[in-house]
């Protein structure tokens, strides 16, 4: 009987050469640990009060549940001040006047569309606070003309969910040290 490790490998892993693949349960596993911190991390960078949770919930429903209730005006309050934008910057990217968010009380709910531009920022800003070691750095490089998105300002992408969405794959390609 032949066991030289030729041999074994094919028994390990079916035909030679190729690779064992994941388990499709610890994939999903690893998934839904990922997308409860992404939640919590989003929430926390809100300043929601939000439920903490260890468990698989889906966070996209919950993000979804939040911005059908609609954001409290607050937390575009909290985030003005965590993101050092001006109140014209953030009525441009909310398609809005800034007389039109100054007249919101704290708790009165903003519409689903600001809501859901809100999570998005605090998504983007989140994700880059983490992947750039600090919102301050990921401010500065808000500010800066990037190369890969055509020597424009990061900042300019954010009046779109697709400039937010680029951003944020920008941001995976600098995680995983994939340049443009």
């Amino acid at each position: 009987m032949n066991t030289d490790k030729k041999s074994i490998s094919t028994q390990k892993h079916g035909k030679k050469g190729t690779k064992p693949q994941p388990s499709p349960v610890l994939v999903a596993e690893a998934q839904a640990i990922y997308g409860v911190r992404e939640k919590d991390r989003v929430v926390d960078f809100m300043g929601l009060p939000g439920k903490k949770s260890s468990s698989a919930v889906n966070y996209d429903a919950y993000f979804i549940e939040v911005i059908r209730k609609g954001v409290p005006k607050k937390v575009l309050d909290h985030l003005l001040l965590k993101l050092g934008f001006t109140e014209d910057e953030m009525a441009s990217f909310l398609h809005v006047s800034k007389r039109t968010l100054q007249r919101r009380a704290p708790q009165e709910a903003l519409n689903q569309e600001q809501s859901e531009r809100l999570i998005e920022l605090a998504r983007l800003y989140s994700k880059g606070a983490e992947v750039l070691g600090g919102i301050e750095s990921f401010k500065r490089w808000m500010d800066t003309n990037i190369v890969s998105l055509g020597n424009k300002k990061p900042k300019d992408f954010l009046d779109t969910s697709i400039g937010i969405n680029f951003l944020i794959d920008e941001l995976g390609r600098i995680e995983h040290g994939v340049y443009s």
